[in-house]
Protein backbone atom coordinates (compact mmCIF):
# COMPACT_ATOMS: atom_id res chain seq x y z
CA UNK A 1 0.00 0.00 0.00
CA UNK A 2 1.56 3.42 -0.75
CA UNK A 3 1.85 5.81 2.13
CA UNK A 4 2.55 9.09 0.26
CA UNK A 5 1.20 11.03 -2.66
CA UNK A 6 1.23 14.35 -3.95
CA UNK A 7 -0.26 16.92 -1.33
CA UNK A 8 -2.26 18.35 -3.81
CA UNK A 9 -3.44 14.99 -5.35
CA UNK A 10 -4.49 14.28 -1.90
CA UNK A 11 -6.51 17.68 -1.56
CA UNK A 12 -8.39 16.89 -4.95
CA UNK A 13 -9.69 13.46 -3.70
CA UNK A 14 -10.40 15.67 -0.34
CA UNK A 15 -12.70 18.22 -2.20
CA UNK A 16 -14.11 15.58 -4.61
CA UNK A 17 -15.02 13.43 -1.64
CA UNK A 18 -16.63 16.65 0.45
CA UNK A 19 -18.72 17.14 -3.11
CA UNK A 20 -19.83 13.48 -3.21
CA UNK A 21 -20.79 13.71 0.35
CA UNK A 22 -22.70 17.35 -0.29
CA UNK A 23 -24.55 15.79 -3.78
CA UNK A 24 -25.41 12.79 -1.54
CA UNK A 25 -26.82 14.73 1.06
CA UNK A 26 -28.96 16.77 -1.27
CA UNK A 27 -30.03 14.40 -3.01
CA UNK A 28 -31.80 12.46 -0.03
CA UNK A 29 -32.78 15.71 1.38
CA UNK A 30 -34.61 16.18 -2.29
CA UNK A 31 -36.17 12.68 -1.96
CA UNK A 32 -37.90 13.17 1.19
CA UNK A 33 -39.24 16.18 0.31
CA UNK A 34 -40.82 14.86 -2.60
CA UNK A 35 -42.12 12.03 -0.97
CA UNK A 36 -44.03 14.59 1.23
CA UNK A 37 -45.31 15.97 -1.44
CA UNK A 38 -46.74 13.35 -2.71
CA UNK A 39 -44.32 12.45 -5.83
CA UNK A 40 -42.90 8.92 -5.28
CA UNK A 41 -41.50 8.42 -8.41
CA UNK A 42 -39.61 11.83 -7.71
CA UNK A 43 -38.54 10.65 -4.48
CA UNK A 44 -37.03 7.41 -6.22
CA UNK A 45 -35.03 9.47 -8.57
CA UNK A 46 -33.75 11.72 -6.56
CA UNK A 47 -33.13 8.59 -3.94
CA UNK A 48 -31.19 7.05 -7.01
CA UNK A 49 -28.83 9.54 -7.59
CA UNK A 50 -27.95 9.56 -4.40
CA UNK A 51 -26.81 6.05 -4.37
CA UNK A 52 -25.10 7.20 -7.61
CA UNK A 53 -22.80 9.83 -5.87
CA UNK A 54 -22.49 7.50 -2.30
CA UNK A 55 -21.00 5.01 -4.47
CA UNK A 56 -18.52 8.10 -6.13
CA UNK A 57 -17.49 8.56 -1.96
CA UNK A 58 -16.59 4.79 -1.72
CA UNK A 59 -14.07 4.81 -4.91
CA UNK A 60 -12.75 8.11 -3.66
CA UNK A 61 -12.26 6.37 -0.16
CA UNK A 62 -10.85 3.67 -1.81
CA UNK A 63 -8.06 5.37 -3.02
CA UNK A 64 -7.50 7.71 0.05
CA UNK A 65 -7.25 4.98 2.28
CA UNK A 66 -4.94 2.81 -0.30
CA UNK A 67 -2.90 5.98 0.01
CA UNK A 68 -2.77 6.05 3.85
CA UNK A 69 -4.94 8.33 4.26
CA UNK A 70 -7.86 8.85 6.59
CA UNK A 71 -11.07 10.32 4.29
CA UNK A 72 -12.86 12.90 5.55
CA UNK A 73 -15.23 15.22 4.30
CA UNK A 74 -15.60 19.05 5.21
CA UNK A 75 -18.12 20.65 6.58
CA UNK A 76 -21.34 20.19 4.42
CA UNK A 77 -23.03 23.11 3.74
CA UNK A 78 -27.44 22.57 3.90
CA UNK A 79 -29.15 20.72 1.46
CA UNK A 80 -30.18 22.83 -1.83
CA UNK A 81 -33.93 22.10 -1.59
CA UNK A 82 -37.23 24.03 -3.50
CA UNK A 83 -40.42 24.83 -3.39
CA UNK A 84 -41.25 23.38 -6.63
CA UNK A 85 -39.40 20.51 -8.53
CA UNK A 86 -37.76 23.28 -11.17
CA UNK A 87 -36.08 24.72 -8.24
CA UNK A 88 -34.90 21.15 -7.33
CA UNK A 89 -33.33 20.09 -10.86
CA UNK A 90 -32.22 24.07 -10.95
CA UNK A 91 -30.10 23.43 -7.79
CA UNK A 92 -29.38 19.45 -8.57
CA UNK A 93 -27.88 20.90 -11.78
CA UNK A 94 -25.64 23.78 -10.43
CA UNK A 95 -24.62 20.89 -8.36
CA UNK A 96 -23.76 18.86 -11.28
CA UNK A 97 -22.25 21.08 -13.01
CA UNK A 98 -19.82 21.75 -10.06
CA UNK A 99 -18.71 18.34 -9.90
CA UNK A 100 -17.70 18.50 -13.62
CA UNK A 101 -15.53 21.30 -13.21
CA UNK A 102 -13.66 19.87 -9.97
CA UNK A 103 -12.83 16.51 -11.65
CA UNK A 104 -11.79 18.40 -14.65
CA UNK A 105 -9.69 20.51 -12.73
CA UNK A 106 -8.36 17.19 -10.64
CA UNK A 107 -7.74 15.10 -13.66
CA UNK A 108 -5.80 17.98 -15.43
CA UNK A 109 -3.65 18.30 -12.02
CA UNK A 110 -3.50 14.12 -12.03
CA UNK A 111 -1.96 14.35 -15.49
CA UNK A 112 0.37 16.99 -14.92
CA UNK A 113 1.76 14.97 -11.86
CA UNK A 114 1.69 11.81 -13.94
CA UNK A 115 -0.65 9.71 -11.75
CA UNK A 116 -2.22 7.34 -13.22
CA UNK A 117 -3.87 5.48 -10.72
CA UNK A 118 -5.36 9.05 -9.27
CA UNK A 119 -5.83 10.62 -13.55
CA UNK A 120 -8.04 7.42 -14.70
CA UNK A 121 -10.64 7.83 -11.18
CA UNK A 122 -10.84 11.55 -12.04
CA UNK A 123 -11.75 10.71 -15.71
CA UNK A 124 -14.37 8.14 -14.86
CA UNK A 125 -16.37 10.26 -12.04
CA UNK A 126 -15.74 13.46 -14.90
CA UNK A 127 -17.75 11.48 -17.28
CA UNK A 128 -19.84 10.01 -15.11
CA UNK A 129 -20.62 13.37 -14.01
CA UNK A 130 -20.90 15.05 -17.02
CA UNK A 131 -23.43 12.17 -18.18
CA UNK A 132 -25.56 13.59 -14.82
CA UNK A 133 -25.07 16.91 -15.87
CA UNK A 134 -26.55 16.30 -19.01
CA UNK A 135 -29.78 14.27 -17.60
CA UNK A 136 -30.50 16.95 -15.14
CA UNK A 137 -30.29 19.53 -18.24
CA UNK A 138 -32.54 17.63 -20.11
CA UNK A 139 -35.44 16.99 -17.13
CA UNK A 140 -35.21 20.69 -17.02
CA UNK A 141 -36.49 21.16 -20.27
CA UNK A 142 -39.07 18.78 -19.93
CA UNK A 143 -40.20 19.98 -17.00
CA UNK A 144 -40.02 23.37 -18.57
CA UNK A 145 -42.01 21.96 -21.48
CA UNK A 146 -42.74 24.80 -23.32
CA UNK A 147 -39.24 25.61 -24.88
CA UNK A 148 -38.24 28.05 -21.98
CA UNK A 149 -34.85 28.76 -22.17
CA UNK A 150 -32.92 26.99 -18.95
Amino acid sequence: MPTSSDPRTLGWLQRALTHEMRAVQQYLAQSVLARLWGDTALAAEFRREAEEELEHAERLMGQLIRLGVAPGAAALPPARLGRTKSELLVANHALESEAVRLYADALAHARRQRDEEAASLFADLLADEQRHEQEQLAMLKREAGDGTRV
